[in-house]
């Protein structure tokens, strides 16, 4: 009967639970957890913490040569280089379209005025903190796909590893003025990590606006951010929830405002292309056609440096295709087309590959479409897209199946030969002349490798080399203001004064300006023609009477004709125009000593 029947036994709170086979530990554990599948346990906080600490080592390790590297090339031109922009106010350098990026180069000057390391070790953190955003993205669309833990959180390691030694980020971390680069694309990629880690399909509006102030300080750092909407919508078609727009629909409260915020970003830059003469639509001699055409080439190189980086060149020699047909550009448009096609239509077969091209394509398009830009192929054009490769790269990886070893021994190799390259290439980094004689070398018709080998030799006293590179330049093309000017001031210090002059005044035909009238006072000078030197000064006076250097060149000559009251009264008039020329300040309180005041 139903009163005689036993009532089961409630089941025990715990049992025993046998892990690592039949023997098992005898461990106690509470049933719930006994009937859990077998879950790979995750790493404790103090393994990923000393994962990160081996990972920046080892990249300070490679980027070590070129901490103490020089600046170069466009460092010259940015603030922190420029004479008397010692005591300008904080708002003086962030004016302009990238005030994120002069407040980070305002921050170095703080620290270190004109010594190149802090503004080095800084793009280094930079790049270090993109390789870990850089997993951690990997890691969540990773997760999206059909695949066990261990192979997982391996293929996310190997791709931030990948992006943090492969050679071809060294221009971009190791060149100062590369900033732009570093600082912007980690706004981009944190942009992308918040927007990805989320839980639900629909973004809130707290991450909307946390993804919409991220977006802004991107664009408030260099204008290739842009893109970033485009990115997010790709990201949300393939991956919330797969291949639909049901998570574009829903993030309405996120695209909206991102349109918006991209469309005043777009608005702003529009005067920079239209009135820029290095990158914009009035490029001297490259039309936005021809620059399509030539990036349809440009694009394959890039592929083909990080599948193989060699002969890499910080000052590329790259023809221009001025026709469709001009140096094969129709094969590289046709290879484009057809590999977007391919990805486009196996979408669903290999997702992260088709994800990881289409995503490519829109971060490189920036630099690397239509707009002109006057260097054709630069190899920091390819930071920010450098992750879509990497999910190409890890398609692959996620297909081959090989066992855990051989997986992790053939990763582990293929890192580190990318470090070790990296490590070599951070050498000519670090040398001035090494660096350019690699460049001169592999772009023997261009001028400004050569031009730039010839100046890094005058920076060093070797004016005999100097000359004789300024030759080599101009012998590749007619020389051009800067050049003469360079050409005759280094004559001028090799002992060749008429040389020198003959140049420095050619290059004032070409271009007028106070600073060459001073060149050629300074030959004068030296040459003890007092009367030729001072009159080359009153003609710099007339075209600036604000340059400080017409007045140091000025007493300096009073003071060798043993004239120290006017040489004294000539140093004041510089200084009362940059009072913080310390250099003027000495010789002041020399000529003073000379002519016996206090």
């Amino acid at each position: 009967m139903k009163g005689n029947k036993r009532e089961p036994k409630a089941a025990p709170k715990s049992v025993r639970a046998r892990r690592g086979g039949p023997g098992g530990s005898g461990r106690t554990v509470p049933a719930a957890v006994a009937d859990r599948p077998n879950r790979p346990e995750r790493p404790k906080r103090w393994l990923w913490l000393l994962a990160f600490l081996i990972a920046a080592a080892a990249v300070f390790e490679v980027y070590g040569p070129a901490l103490n590297g020089p600046f170069l090339l466009d460092d010259s031109y940015l603030p922190y280089m420029r004479p008397g922009w010692d005591d300008m106010p904080l708002w003086m350098w962030l004016r302009g379209v990238r005030p994120l990026l002069m407040l980070s180069f305002w921050l170095n000057f703080q620290w270190s005025q004109h010594n190149p390391f802090s503004y080095h070790v800084v793009n280094v953190v930079m790049h270090i903190l993109n390789g870990c955003l850089v997993f951690a993205i990997a890691s969540r669309i990773l997760s999206k796909l059909d695949m066990d833990l261990w192979r997982r959180r391996t293929l996310a390691a190997f791709g931030g590893a990948l992006f943090l030694f492969h050679p071809l980020q060294t221009e971009s971390v190791a060149y100062v003025a590369s900033r732009s680069e570093t600082l912007s694309v980690f706004f981009v990629y944190v942009a992308l990590g918040v927007f990805l880690w989320r839980r639900r399909e629909a973004v809130s509006w707290g991450r909307s606006l946390a993804v919409l102030a991220i977006f802004a300080a991107a664009c408030l750092t260099k204008e290739h951010t842009l893109v970033l909407p485009a990115l997010l919508l790709l990201t949300d078609y393939y991956w919330n929830p797969g291949f639909s727009v049901r998570g574009i629909v829903r993030n309405w409260r996120l695209y909206i405002p991102l349109a918006a915020l991209g469309v005043a970003g777009a608005l702003s830059v529009v005067p920079l292309l239209v009135l820029s003469t290095s990158a914009g639509f009035h490029v001297k001699g490259l039309t936005w056609t021809q620059y399509f055409f030539t990036q349809c080439r440009a694009i394959w190189v890039y592929l083909g440096k990080f599948v193989l980086p060699i002969h890499q060149n910080i000052d590329y020699e790259f023809a221009i295709s001025r026709t469709l047909t001009d140096h094969g550009a129709i094969f590289g448009l046709l290879a484009l087309a057809m590999v977007t096609a391919a990805a486009w239509l196996y979408r669903r077969r290999v997702p992260l590959a088709s994800y990881g091209w289409f995503a490519f394509l829109i971060l490189i398009a920036p630099t690397s479409s239509f707009v002109p830009i006057q260097d054709p192929l630069v190899e920091r054009r390819l930071y920010l897209p450098f992750i879509g490769l990497v999910f190409v790269v890890l398609e692959l990886l996620r297909r081959w199946r090989a066992t855990r070893r051989v997986l992790a021994v053939t990763l582990a190799l293929i890192i580190v030969a990318e470090a070790w390259a990296a490590w070599q290439r951070n050498q000519l980094w670090g040398d001035r002349i090494a660096m350019w004689q690699d460049s001169a070398r592999q772009s023997p018709g261009k001028v400004r490798p050569q031009f730039q080998l010839a100046h890094a030799y005058y920076k060093l006293g070797q004016f005999g080399e100097s000359v004789e590179g300024y030759e080599k330049a101009a012998r590749i093309e007619p020389p051009k203001y800067d050049l003469l000017v360079d050409w005759g001031i280094a004559l001028a210090y090799a002992g060749r004064t008429d040389e020198a002059l003959a140049k420095l005044q050619r290059a004032a035909t070409l271009e007028r300006s106070a600073y060459v009238y001073t060149q050629i006072a300074m030959v004068d000078g030296r040459a003890g023609r007092y009367a030729e030197a001072l009159a080359a000064l009153d003609t710099a006076e007339t075209i600036d009477s604000r340059f400080e250097l017409i007045f140091e060149y000025r007493g300096t000559v009073y003071f060798k004709q043993r004239d120290p009251l006017r040489a004294a009264a000539e140093f004041r008039r510089g200084l009362a125009i940059e009072p913080s020329n310390d250099r003027l300040r000495g010789m002041l309180v020399q000529a003073e000593q000379a002519a016996g005041k206090p």
